[in-house]
């Protein structure tokens, strides 16, 4: 049995080169398959995953001895770190790896979405011409509002304000003397939702963020604004989000992330033939360089603790 299991996708090649000691099962199709993945952990003493495997009680008890566990992300809901901690066994994730690359996706979808243009495709390929409707937003001038303002928020900032756009975030816990605040207004999550454009999401989900973004803040935002969440479904409400959209309450959304993933035939229904809404399969981290730079840092972190 292997002494490290990785049940979803990472570079191989950096995790074989960095984990050479040890004996390695590469099986990303294991996070589809509980029963196996669960049989392979008798003799593990780590395991690397994404966001789908949920390292719990069960697996837990499964993985008499394990020792570590490699968060490829930065986001820890799939795992119960109050059952690690009593059994002893770290958590690493690849904090500030994917920074950049979520940071990118935001811009992207804020401009994609502010100007519009790419729902002409069909018309175009068509032969019709619908300049006139398809004309869009720039952002430069806009106000881009931050929910959360840690390392990816700040990196969206800063390439938001070089857009021309004015940034404001909500933090209750940043304290208000921190630099960070020096070229972005502090407001309060109202001020933010009836005042920002473009309001990009970026907070765990925990019991205080879930459904922060529900009927009440979407309805006081601009008839116009857009969200985009690509930090952890089950914080925006997603029946109130679709329900606004359909009604034209909203100039648009993009997410990147969903309260219950991979989105069933059935739960996607509730997207269809919406135009204005962006959707992605949790990707805004994974780019060609971000999957580099967090496959090497989880690896060199696992490797690094068990040759303590």
């Amino acid at each position: 049995m292997a002494d490290i299991v990785i049940c979803e996708f990472m570079d191989e090649a950096i995790a074989r080169q960095a984990l050479t000691a040890f004996d390695l099962r590469y099986d990303p199709s294991l996070v589809d398959n509980r029963a196996a993945l669960l049989a392979s952990l008798s003799d593990a003493r780590a395991i690397i995953v994404r966001n789908r495997t949920q390292v719990d009680a069960e697996l837990l008890e499964n993985a008499p001895k394990l020792e570590a566990v490699g968060r490829l992300g930065v986001g820890l809901d799939n795992i119960d770190l109050e059952m690690c901690k009593a059994r002893n066994v770290a958590v690493y994730p690849a904090t500030g790896a994917n920074d950049l690359a979520v940071a990118e996706y935001v811009i992207s979808a804020a401009l994609s979405l502010l100007r519009g243009a790419w729902q002409a495709s069909p018309e175009v390929i068509g032969g019709k011409w619908p300049r006139g409707a398809n004309i869009g937003r720039e952002a430069s001038g806009r106000r881009f509002g931050l929910i959360g303002f840690g390392s990816i928020a700040r990196q969206v900032a800063r390439r938001a304000a070089a857009l021309g756009m004015e940034v404001a975030a909500y933090d209750p816990y940043l304290p208000g003397e921190d630099s960070a605040w020096s070229d972005v207004d502090s407001v309060s999550l109202q001020e933010l939702a009836e005042t920002s454009d473009v309001v990009s999401i970026h907070v765990p989900l925990t019991k205080e963020t879930r459904n922060i973004i529900d009927a009440g803040f979407i309805g006081r935002m601009k008839n116009d604004a857009i969200l985009i969440n690509a930090a952890r479904g089950g914080v925006v409400d997603e029946q109130a989000l679709t329900a606004a959209l359909r009604s034209g309450r909203l100039g648009g959304a993009a997410l990147d992330v969903f309260a219950s993933e991979p989105v069933d035939a059935e739960g996607g229904k509730s997207f269809a033939d919406i135009p204005n809404l962006m959707l992605t399969p949790h990707i805004a981290g994974i780019t060609e360089e971000s999957n580099v730079r967090v496959s090497r840092l989880t690896a060199e972190n696992v490797a690094s603790h068990l040759q303590k």
